[in-house]
This record gives C-alpha cells, structure tokens and sequence, in this order.
C-alpha cells in the first residue's frame, strides 16, 4: 500500500538535505508516506521487509540519543540493516577527513547514510562524495529537515490542514536549524508563521523568509493556533546572548498566563530535549489536552520511515540519469 502512493508530483529528489526549495507537493508526498506509517508502528507487528537486505549507517558528529534512536527505528521497521558509527571513537578523530569518511563509506555500498554534523554545509559536502543516498539529521545552525517533517505531521494529523494556522516559534530562534526547517515548511504550505525572540536571539535578515517578527511574547501569541518553542542552545553560544535564564522564563518562557493569549485549542510543541523552566514552564508541557510534544516523539519514527523508503525508492531513478 505504501509503495503505491507515487506520483509525477511526488518527492524525485536523491536526498533530503533540507526543506529549503522543496515544492508544496513535494513535502506533502513525504507527509502522506508518514501517515500512512503511523499505523504500521501503531501496530503489535511493526517490522516490515520492504526494504529487506538494504543498508543504513547512522553517522553522528554531534550526540542526539533522540534523533538517532528514531532513524534507527526507522530504518530497523523497514528491514534494513543499521550501523551506528560512534564518531567518538572512530579513525575521525584521528584526522580523518569529510572526504576520508565518503570514501570509507563509498566502499561499503551503503543504500542510506544518515549525518548530523556541527558544521552548517557538512551534511552537503558529504552527499556529493557518496553515492548513497543522504539525509540530513541537522547540519550546524542550518537546516533539520526530518524535524519539521515530523512537526508539520503532528500538526496536521491534529488540524487537519496546515494552511492559513497562524503558528509562533519562540526562543533561541538565532541558533536553531528547527526553526529555519518549520519557517521553510509551514510559509511552502500556506501557513502564517511569527517568530518571537529577544533582539539577540533573532538573526540577521529574518523578515526576509516570510515572517513576522515579535520581541514581545504577549504580543507574538496573540490568537496563534500553533506555539513551537525552542531550545535554548547555550552550547552554541560564544558570548551572553541573555541577561540569566530567571530572566529569559520571564519575558519568553511558555507558562499560563502568556499561553492564555493564544487560542482556547492551541498547540503547544517543543522539538526536545526541553529545558523546564526555561523556554517551557512543566505545567504547561505536561498539559494532557493541547501539548502534542509526545506525539512528535511518535510521528518522528513514521516521518523517517517516509523518508528513508522515497529515497532509496527513488535511487534506480538516479543510477539512470535522472535528476
């Protein structure tokens, strides 16, 4: 059933880099993929051979026990074999460079290599080199593409549309490859996206994806149907980018009273893992009705199971010049 939701609108590309340029129909044959999957790991027998005897190598510069648990379940569901790399204690920190790993990797005929990686570019780098196909798992503060997949499936699964929401991405908007995804996303998709952060948490030039741009909380969530809030990444801070974290809860913390100001059905979403008492107030992330934080948890696994069969779907298509 899943295979036969192709199309000459579907998703043709070899990898999925980012959102970034991707067409309305493009995004939404991968998110009908998705959902079609959500029932398949919904189920007691949720391990398929529709990818028997393929394989997957899982390659993480940068740790995220949560993403790459995901793409390992994805890919495991579909009947690959999946390899983690342990970056940490592999030949790259003995000086082995990107094009070193392609060549390595070129050599084990691999079918599908995830990366994540601290440099913005890296991921691309690597997917001229290989001839597998790639997705991106986060490249630097550039683009996670598979997150906002999961997000906008979450949404719409809820909504039931993701045209003309009203959506607010708050927090540490500056650093985050969710949000630039989401921003990519949701403005291809109709939706009506603000981002609300202080001065110093927004980049340069960000009116220019689309947005509107909020330095006032209270102001930002006025009637959004959707409120996505961001880590704060001090890891990726190299100087004080907020006064202290008692004051960054204060004026851009999610808690009641600022969540009053949204929608009576709002959504409350977070890309994880959540600082509580930070960006997010538990309160209000535990919310049983409106906080769908979970959900994205399970839609993440359905989302890479879409992603990861197109794409070695679409790989005889390439291996004949198709572009």
């Amino acid at each position: 059933m899943i295979r036969a939701m192709t199309d000459d609108y579907g998703y043709p590309h070899r990898h999925l880099l980012g959102i970034q340029g991707l067409y309305p129909w493009q995004i939404k044959d991968l998110l009908d993929r998705a959902d079609a999957y959500v029932d398949q790991c919904r189920s007691a027998e949720k391990k398929s051979d529709v990818l028997r005897g393929r394989s997957m190598v899982n390659l993480f510069y940068e740790s995220s026990t949560r993403t790459r648990t995901s793409f390992e379940l994805a890919g495991k569901r579909l009947g690959l074999d999946v390899i983690n790399m342990g970056v940490s204690s592999s030949s790259v920190n003995k000086g082995e460079t990107l094009i070193d790993t392609a060549v390595t990797l070129n050599a084990m005929h691999l079918d599908v290599l995830v990366v994540r990686h601290g440099d913005s570019g890296a991921v691309q780098l690597l997917s001229e080199k290989v001839n597998c196909a790639v997705v991106n798992a986060g490249d630097g503060s550039h683009e996670h593409p598979t997150q906002a997949l999961l997000d906008a499936l979450t949404i719409r699964r809820r909504k039931g549309h993701l045209d003309n929401l009203h959506v607010a991405i708050c927090g540490d908007v500056l650093h985050s490859r969710v949000a630039r995804s989401n921003i990519y996303l949701l403005t291809a998709m109709g939706a009506r996206v603000r981002v609300i952060a202080p001065r110093t948490l927004l980049p340069s030039g960000i009116e220019e994806l689309g947005v509107e741009v909020f330095t006032d909380m209270r102001a930002g969530l006025k009637d959004v149907d959707i409120v996505m809030m961001l880590r704060v990444q001090n890891e990726r801070m190299a100087g004080s980018y907020i006064p202290s974290i008692r004051e960054f809860f204060h004026f851009f913390g999610l808690d009641r009273e600022k969540l009053a100001l949204a929608k009576p059905d709002a959504l409350i979403m977070h890309p994880g893992p959540m600082n509580r008492g930070v960006e997010i107030d538990s309160d209000v992330a535990d919310d049983i009705e409106r906080s769908v934080i979970r959900e994205q948890v399970e839609m993440g696994v359905a989302v890479r199971m879409a992603v990861i069969d197109k794409l070695v779907l679409n790989a005889p298509n390439f291996a004949n010049g198709a572009a």
